[in-house]
């Protein structure tokens, strides 16, 4: 039995994408992030306030008329040089990337990174500019989340700050 989707029924599957002001879904974006905080699968993750959420652009997943993912971050200025990126250079550091549990590993998280992506890529095109896309992690389940950023993602592994209590 021929058990593949349609073309059809994959687009009906995948999620709608978008972006959002945060006030206009505030509500859902700290009840989301008091979950995440409730796994327990981030050190030192505590969940949001309005307040970090404040300039944010907010990236959103939704099935089924609710948001099922959100990926959030601060455009900025390169502060300094780096090994990689100019000084002033246009950035987008990536804060948060969420998918509700029961929809993990079902492309919604790399669909959303992609989408935001395409739209930041998009727009400093038109400004005649290159933006960078960064982010840092706390997972503790490092090497799915290295997996995803560097061989799904297609992201450039620059640095790594690691830690050993003794006593």
């Amino acid at each position: 039995m021929d058990t593949t989707n349609t073309d059809k029924e994959k687009r009906e599957e995948a999620p709608r994408l978008y972006e959002a002001g945060p006030e206009t879904v505030m509500d859902t974006l700290l009840r989301l992030s008091r979950d995440w905080e409730a796994e327990d699968s981030c050190r030192g993750y505590r969940a949001n306030t309005p307040a970090d959420l404040e300039g944010r652009r907010v990236f959103l997943a939704e099935k089924d008329g609710e948001i099922v993912g959100y990926l959030f971050g601060l455009a900025g200025k390169a502060e300094e040089r780096t090994s990689f990126m100019p000084k002033g250079a246009s950035t987008f550091e990536v804060e948060e990337v969420y998918v509700v549990p029961s929809l993990r590993s079902r492309g919604i998280g790399a669909a959303l990174f992609r989408y935001a992506e395409d739209t930041l890529r998009e727009e400093a095109s038109a400004r005649g500019e290159t933006v960078w896309l960064l982010l840092s992690t706390a997972t503790k389940n490092w090497r799915a989340i290295l997996h995803f950023y560097l061989d799904e993602m297609e992201m450039t592994f620059w640095s790594a700050r690691l830690f050993k209590k003794l006593g």
